[in-house]
Order: C-alpha cells, then sequence, then structure tokens
C-alpha cells in the first residue's frame, strides 16, 4: 500500500496540478485548442485523485472496531433489505469487482431521487469517479492491478476476498447517513 499511495496516487497528483498550470496558461493566452486538448488528462488524473482518496479513508486496520459491520448499522440494516443478507450483498459485488475487465472501480453507491433512496452497486471505468447526480459513494474498491499485484499477483480474487477485511464500515456508514458534499469532504481538504 506505500508503494500504491506514495507512487501511483502521487503521481496522480502530480499529473493533475501539471495539467492545470497548463490549462491556466492556455486559458490566459485564449488558446483553445489547448484548452480542449487538456480535458482527458485532467479527468483521468482528477479521477485517480478523487477515487483513490476515498479509498484510503475506505480502509482500516483488520483489527479495529471501524473494519466490523457492526460500526455501520444503518448502512447494514440498508444493504439487507436491498439484498436480503450481508453474504448476498458480499456474492453481488464480488461478483461485480470480478466482472470488471481491464482497470477500474467498484463502487457501493447511495442514489438519492427526491426523498428516495437506494444503495446499488456500480462500477466505473479506469479513473472515471462516481459524478452522477445525486450519486454518494459509500466506499470504492480498487481493481487496478497496482492496488493488488505486488501483494497478491494475478490472485484478483484473493484480493476482493480479502479487501472486506479491511473496509472502514465506520467511514462508509458516516457517508451513507451524509450527502454528497460529506463524502467529498476529503478532497476539499487535499487539494
Amino acid at each position: 500500500m506505500e508503494l500504491h499511495h506514495g507512487k501511483h496516487h502521487q503521481t496522480y497528483i502530480t499529473n493533475l496540478n501539471a495539467a492545470l498550470k497548463t490549462q491556466a496558461e492556455a486559458v490566459h493566452t485564449s488558446d483553445i485548442t489547448s484548452q480542449v486538448g487538456l480535458q482527458a488528462a485532467i479527468k483521468f488524473n482528477a479521477g485517480g485523485h478523487i477515487n483513490h482518496s476515498l479509498f484510503w479513508q475506505n480502509l482500516a486496520p483488520a483489527s479495529s472496531a471501524e473494519a466490523k459491520p457492526s460500526a455501520a448499522p444503518e448502512l447494514i440494516k440498508q444493504i439487507k433489505a436491498t439484498w436480503g443478507d450481508e453474504q448476498a450483498f458480499y456474492d453481488a459485488f464480488k461478483t461485480t469487482l470480478l466482472g470488471i475487465q481491464g482497470s477500474g472501480w467498484g463502487w457501493l453507491v447511495k442514489v438519492e431521487t427526491g426523498k428516495e433512496q437506494r444503495l446499488t452497486i456500480v462500477t466505473t471505468k479506469d479513473q472515471d469517479p462516481v459524478v452522477g447526480k445525486g450519486e454518494v459513494p459509500v466506499f470504492g474498491i480498487d481493481m487496478w492491478e497496482h492496488a493488488y499485484y505486488l501483494q497478491y499477483l494475478n490472485g484478483k480474487p484473493a484480493y476482493v476476498e480479502n479487501i472486506w477485511k479491511v473496509i472502514n464500515w465506520k467511514t462508509a456508514e458516516e457517508r451513507f447517513l451524509g450527502t454528497r458534499a460529506d463524502a467529498f469532504k476529503v478532497l476539499r481538504a487535499s487539494i
């Protein structure tokens, strides 16, 4: 995880800052072609920063109280209402994660429409973040090889099985009970 955090995540930040600096120069000189050309780099690197910032807060030491589902009573109640029981939820999430082809993320998302809310499992490609209207990322699991390769080699199923031991259910509960702005507060502190 040190390599993942210190090198991979840092690269997204470094590249995002460089792209934003170049974009500011392009805006200042009214260079529309450069502004448009930078959009993909900004989206990719900003997404990498957003997703990883949320991911780090998703994790807790396996022996901690935060890593126990009991730290998220309201979220677990909604998971049971949606999937029937916790095991059915884990199985559905595992199937979704292992179905990702190439690089991407698996997310538990709270979708708010008016006064109603529901939980859903979604995937995003590459570094695309969860940004749909009314969508609150409760937690995300990084399915890029850099997230698991050093520890699990090509054993993606073992990574998916073991990630549940370190999910920070306390943070997941806070995001589930909070708003979209609450979920992304980590970004305000890191930008």
